[in-house]
């Protein structure tokens, strides 16, 4: 799971759209970012149709996305749930 807190560009402020993750300053959820993007949407694309975020949210999204799949898995763990 992502840990978004470690995400400067997003935030969760409960009242808001009942504490999902969106870009921060927006009421806009990451999860559109995901889904656009699966559905065949460039990152280009999503800029353009939700234009108040700005790029380098989407850019730190996605390098923090990547960077928690990095993330080392504990073999013991995996185990567990298989």
């Amino acid at each position: 799971m992502t840990d978004w807190e470690k995400c400067p560009a997003v935030e969760s402020v409960p009242g808001k759209l009942s504490g999902a993750w969106v870009f921060a300053g927006t009421r806009l959820p990451v999860s559109a970012l995901f889904e656009n993007l699966e559905s065949g949407a460039t990152v280009e694309e999503f800029m353009e149709w939700f234009q108040p975020v700005d790029e380098w949210k989407v850019r730190a999204v996605l390098k923090h996305a990547a960077n928690s799949l990095r993330a080392p898995v504990l073999v013991s763990s995996f185990e567990d749930t298989v």
